[in-house]
């Protein structure tokens, strides 16, 4: 498909259709629901080329994402789309409740059974931005921002990776765990190693971090340390093994599960929910590490983690450098409304409803689409 340029008014290209693989039912209403498909056959016999206005808003305080893939495929399936005129907001934008996010001025047959695919996108994609966006804020509640891993590969279907990729990366995230993820905004997934690689060395450790190390040596070196639920014990002897080399260790320590430090030392215990990744465990094992002069070695944390729990661990300094978080920032929280507010530049909207313009919306010019 050719590449259709979308330009924005004064500022830089958006992405174009080019970049999102649409599925190509979508111009055939696969994925409308069939009351809009009804309403187009009845609007095309009865009232052709009526002209509306749809707007597009939401309820909460939010970080808008979508608008890209939304201008894209109206480009793409609606008819003769040089013939709407359309108003948005940017990626990236942050919005208010009721704020007017998009609107598509034009014939009803030409978009109008979009409506409910427009409202999907922007909701997804706006409440993964939103979410990473309140992640990082709480990741940076000590007053240095720590850098977010996107980690959401398991908890979604893997053909939302890309999307909601992109919309993490809106949101702030820089860094994220498959290449789909980064492929709407040109970069390439990173990580180190799962408990399955140290579980194919027999649980050791060392022997699978030198593995790793050896067959991918340009890799910063950061150790997965606990697969034997001992965590300070393992990174002490990563770091003895590899010294300057390691640069990380993560702890993945099931919310089920004590580390055996704390077994080895019953009397720090009776203050605290000693399971899983917690503040004390953290604050033992970098005091272990400092005391053998392994300052450089940075912790990374995962399991479990969401924007609540990470500004508990900013507002206890727990010397936590990088967060990795999945589950909690694919919630879907945040649902946009489109609404028809105009017949021919008229005001005709249901009871409670109203245009509210926006100055901030730019128009974004759609080209006749050949062929």
């Amino acid at each position: 498909m050719k590449e259709i340029e979308l330009k924005l008014q004064g500022k830089l290209k958006r992405l174009t259709n080019k970049t999102f693989k649409f599925d190509q039912r979508v111009g055939e209403g696969w994925f409308s629901a069939v009351y809009f498909l009804k309403t187009r056959d009845i609007i095309k016999e009865y009232k052709p080329k009526t002209k509306v206005t749809m707007q597009f808003f939401q309820k909460e305080h939010a970080v808008l994402c979508g608008t890209d893939e939304i201008i894209a495929m109206l480009q793409t399936f609606a008819e003769n789309p040089d013939e709407l005129e359309v108003h948005s907001l940017k990626d990236g934008d942050k919005i208010s409740p009721f704020e007017t996010v998009l609107t598509i001025k034009g014939p009803y047959e030409y978009f109008g059974f979009l409506e409910g695919v427009i409202d999907g996108i922007l909701g997804r994609r706006t409440s993964v931005a939103t979410n990473v966006y309140n992640v990082m804020q709480a990741a940076k509640s000590s007053g240095i921002q720590k850098p977010v891993i996107f980690m959401g590969d398991r908890d979604d279907h893997y053909t939302q990776q890309a999307g909601d990729g992109y919309a993490a990366y809106m949101g702030g995230s820089t860094a994220q765990a498959t290449h789909a993820m980064n492929e709407w905004w040109g970069k390439q997934g990173m990580g180190t190693m799962p408990h399955a690689l140290i579980q194919m060395f027999n649980g050791d450790v060392v022997e699978a971090a030198r593995a790793y190390h050896q067959k991918f040596p340009e890799d910063d070196l950061t150790v997965l340390i606990d697969y034997n639920n001992d965590v300070i014990t393992d990174a002490l002897r990563v770091a003895r093994e590899f010294g300057s080399e390691l640069k990380g260790v993560r702890v993945d320590t099931s919310r089920t599960m004590i580390d055996q430090y704390f077994i080895r030392n019953p009397q720090v215990l009776g203050t605290f929910d000693p399971r899983g990744v917690n503040p004390s465990l953290i604050f033992a094992l970098r005091k272990a590490l400092d005391e053998e002069g392994f300052h450089h070695v940075k912790i990374v944390v995962s399991g479990g983690f969401d924007e609540k729990r990470i500004r508990e661990f900013e507002l206890q300094r727990v010397p936590v450098d990088i967060y990795g978080v999945g589950s909690s920032l694919l919630k879907m929280h945040i649902g946009f409304t489109g609404d028809n507010v105009e017949l021919n530049d008229e005001p005709q909207a249901k009871a409670g409803r109203k245009y509210r313009p926006n100055p901030r919306l730019e128009r974004v010019e759609l080209t006749k689409r050949e062929g």
